[in-house]
């Protein structure tokens, strides 16, 4: 996406700087450039808005899928703190959140495990039926605790956390799922790259044919296919090559069991 918006636009300043010979001169006057200057400011203001918006849409985006992958690292080593002080019984249910957690790093980042991590995980799934594999094995999980016979108040209570834990695992995994799914809106990106087309026509209409010339609009067209580039990268937030850190999961699969 980012190398096409790059030739479109810079296309479009080259293609117009080479037609202002073909136009006749009166086209070519101070009130005609003024006129014309005019209308890029307000294209340019509403591309900017428009890329602005798509920015911060992207950036919210992947702070959401961050925070989630935070969150879920943080109430799984909570819920198996929980776990082991309720006693030596749930260590079974402990194995099994062990495994849960794997599966939910071998789902949403699948190139960086190694070929034993995902023999361990031989039912892994990539998209929606990982998540439902994963949805299953959480189910499991929570049928587990539920099962638990509490001899004392402190054993219910933490029963009790242990499942509000688990429920709060299970939104967090389909809040990742559908953030992982989240569309760029192509109606933006393309109403967008036609904008920036028609501005860059419009610079390259009275510009100088010279290498300077060239190379600003090259560089111009550069930045401006970046910033596009960053936008979709954001918004694919556990794919390519700006995505959320697989670490916290990675750090409470190593806490978990201790």
């Amino acid at each position: 996406m980012a190398l096409i918006v790059f030739v479109c636009v810079f296309t479009s300043a080259l293609l117009t700087m080479f037609l202002r010979a073909m136009l006749p001169h009166h086209h070519l006057s101070q009130d005609t450039k003024d006129v014309v200057n005019l209308s890029m400011g307000l294209i340019a203001t509403m591309a900017a808005l428009v890329l602005g918006l798509l920015t911060a849409s992207a950036k919210t985006s992947f702070d959401q899928a961050n925070s989630g992958i935070q969150q879920s690292a943080s109430n799984l080593i909570q819920l198996d703190h929980i776990l082991a002080r309720y006693g030596p019984e749930t260590k079974a249910i402990r194995d099994r959140l062990r495994r849960l957690v794997a599966i939910r790093i071998n789902q949403l980042w699948p190139e960086e495990c190694s070929p034993s991590e995902k023999l361990e995980t031989p039912e892994e799934k990539v998209g929606v039926e990982g998540v439902v594999a994963e949805g299953k094995e959480g189910e499991i999980i929570e049928d587990a605790i539920r099962k638990l016979s509490p001899q004392n108040e402190a054993q219910r209570e933490f029963q009790s956390r242990a499942l509000q834990f688990m429920r709060d695992l299970a939104g967090t995994r389909w809040l990742l799922f559908v953030e992982a799914l989240n569309p760029m809106p192509k109606p933006f990106i393309v109403v967008l790259v036609f904008w920036l087309c028609l501005l860059f026509a419009g610079f390259g209409l009275y510009a100088p044919r010279n290498a300077t010339v060239s190379v600003s609009f090259l560089l111009c067209a550069v930045a401006v296919s970046s910033a596009i580039f960053l936008i979709m990268e954001m918004n694919q937030a556990f794919e390519g090559l700006i995505k959320v850190s697989s670490g916290p999961l990675r750090y409470a699969l190593l806490r978990l069991g201790q």
